[in-house]
């Protein structure tokens, strides 16, 4: 696989006008290219903070098996409707991943809730919650995949899609921060850069981490 693609930010269909002030999905194009790349046909795919479902939405047409984990309620039903086993998709919390009755994964792809320095809410809330702090977010990060790394296979594989941030002439190091804290409980790979017509955040790149199991 390379390490830099660029891609259009694209989606085939556009959310309904009360869901779309909250659009901050990655496009199909992107989970196509890691799919292609470390999974085959019937093997089963998760995403921890599901969203809209676009990662599990492209693995089951691509044939692959998809489970989630989604907070919201109005992006669950949104994407359950999408679904041909919607039940899949559990209305939960990332944090109680454990808890959850969820089956070994060869393949994980997500973009998680941004955090950035001077965040008041929990971004693991949904930002409805008042937040304990950066660091915190971090640790309940890597809480979470310790979690999901007893779920994978031997050969399983994940991937993170995240940025730094700029706001107001100040930075914070999501990626670079987020990519050290799951390292301490996966396998780092390497990095796949994504570079967009269009994306936000200060940049016009994201980086995919790639982890597998230690």
């Amino acid at each position: 696989m390379k390490t830099y693609y660029s891609l259009e930010h694209a989606h085939p269909e556009e959310l309904p006008g009360a869901l779309r002030d909250d659009d901050v999905r990655y496009p199909p194009g992107l989970v196509q290219l890691f799919l292609d790349e470390y999974t085959n046909p019937g093997e089963r795919v998760i995403d921890p903070f599901a969203g809209y479902g676009t990662t599990l939405i492209t693995a089951q047409a691509a044939g692959r098996l998809p489970y989630g984990v989604e907070l919201d309620e109005a992006k669950v039903n949104y994407t359950r409707a999408r679904l041909d086993q919607p039940e899949n998709l559990i209305h939960g919390d990332a944090r109680r991943l454990a808890t959850y009755a969820l089956p070994q994964f060869n393949f994980s792809m997500t973009s998680p809730p941004f955090a950035t320095l001077d965040d008041a809410s929990d971004p693991l809330s949904d930002y409805t919650a008042k937040g304990a702090g950066y660091r915190a977010y971090l640790r309940d990060m890597g809480h979470i995949y310790a979690q999901l790394r007893n779920l994978m296979t031997p050969a399983g594989v994940v991937v993170i899609e995240v940025s730094n941030l700029k706001q107001h002439g100040r930075v914070t190091t999501l990626a670079w921060d987020l990519g050290a804290e799951i390292a301490s409980v996966l396998h780092f790979e390497g990095e796949v850069v994504i570079c967009w017509d269009e994306y936000g955040y200060g940049y016009d790149h994201s980086y995919c981490l790639v982890y597998s199991a230690i």
